[in-house]
């Protein structure tokens, strides 16, 4: 890897906080049609279900974009390929604004996607490049915030605006904020940061890792577990507890929120407990809210309980991954941190279709407890690979 210049020190007190509020705008724009599924459903005359592919369909282009952009892009010094993301994103949020039609959005959001995966697991392999290798876990975890935040701030204001303004000025207020973001990575982000290629051999080696492997499928079985009842969060509580727009929002500011303090302690306690042992705790606690939900499912006060405890871990569990996989072999990080992402959204793409499908066949309380089961076997397969060190 080549090594940032001499005035590298300089950008790297705010280089984490420009990847993290890239991460804000990422997240932002995978997640904005879960908080708004109801008024693109009537604004574009389709189905919920229908409009929720829009969620399923994003999340396959994700799955397929992430690997392939990492290795045609691996030889792309880290600045520009960063910014480059970022402003691609805000372009294609401010084209969705002007959409006339489903179709349309449709097209526009799978092409935003298949960019935008190159964003997250590039600005967390471009942590190990600008910190030392014992801060690399709490500057990952400090990353991966932004994914907290745009859960915790994006999701309700998304929600919010939508009811009163309607989704096309979400998907306005996502392409601002997208430009901003693109400056300030232009602004903070070092130059000459570029991780090791990847070729056909690096591929063929994490193929080989067990460990890297087995990190895969827990990523898959989380993630698969959680959008089961994410994307349709909103009409499900509306359709269990009657919930109204306002209501729903503020479910989903206790997930962000709780997402975000769930964050913020695991990049305390990483440094000194290991990746795995808090991989542990936040993956149960994504499995203690999931269960809460399928059991008090319909009792609004105990919906609310339960996605706060959910809250904790969701984003905590995700960025433990990336910290293992980084630590499990170094030298295949921008492969195998690409490849978590990918199998991020595989497990978008199974946990929605699912979730979809019981949710057009009216099968509202099976949602929690399917989400419950997948969360179960991650937890289970968090466990039995713990390291002979931990």
């Amino acid at each position: 890897m080549k090594k940032p210049p001499a005035d590298a020190p300089v950008h790297r007190r705010f280089a984490p906080t420009a990847l993290m509020f890239g991460n804000v705008v990422t997240g932002c724009s995978v997640l904005a049609p879960t908080g708004m599924l109801v008024e693109l459903s009537s604004g574009l005359g389709v189905s919920v279900s229908i409009a929720g592919l829009l969620v399923t369909f994003g999340a396959i282009m994700l799955c397929i974009g992430s690997p392939v952009s990492a290795w045609l892009t691996s030889r792309i010094e880290r600045r520009t390929l960063l910014t480059v993301t970022l402003a691609v994103l805000a372009l294609t949020n401010l084209a969705s604004a002007f959409a006339p039609d489903y179709t349309s959005l449709l097209i526009i959001r799978l092409i935003m996607l298949a960019v935008g995966a190159l964003y997250t697991p590039q600005a967390a392999g471009t942590a190990g490049l600008i910190v030392p290798e014992q801060k690399r876990g709490s500057t990952i975890a400090y990353i991966f915030l932004g994914w907290s935040l745009a859960a915790a701030i994006g999701l309700p204001l998304i929600t919010l605006i939508a009811s009163r303004y309607g989704w096309r000025m979400v998907f306005g207020g996502i392409g601002a904020m997208g430009c901003i973001s693109a400056l300030l990575l232009a602004w903070r982000l070092p130059r000459g940061l570029v991780g090791a290629p990847v070729d056909l051999k690096t591929w063929i080696d994490v193929g080989r890792n067990r460990m890297i492997v087995l990190l895969l499928l827990i990523t898959t079985l989380q993630t698969s577990g959680q959008f089961v009842v994410l994307t349709f969060m909103g009409p499900l509580l509306a359709k269990l507890a009657g919930a109204g727009p306002d209501a729903i929002g503020l479910v989903f500011a206790c997930y962000g929120i709780c997402g975000f303090i769930g964050i913020v302690i695991a990049t305390r306690i990483v440094d000194g407990w290991g990746a795995w042992k808090t991989s542990v705790l936040f993956t149960a606690l994504v499995l203690a809210g999931l269960t809460g939900w399928a059991i008090g499912a319909g009792i609004y006060p105990l919906m609310v309980a339960s996605v706060a405890i959910w809250g904790l871990g969701f984003a905590s569990a995700n960025s433990m991954q990336q910290v293992r996989l980084i630590g499990a072999a170094p030298d295949l990080a921008s492969a195998s941190v690409s490849l978590n992402t990918s199998v991020l959204y595989v497990g978008q793409a199974v946990g929605s279709a699912i979730g979809g499908v019981l949710y057009a066949r009216g099968h509202l309380h099976a949602a929690g407890y399917a989400g419950a089961a997948f969360t179960a076997l991650a937890l289970a397969m968090v466990i039995v690979t713990r390291p002979k060190k931990a």
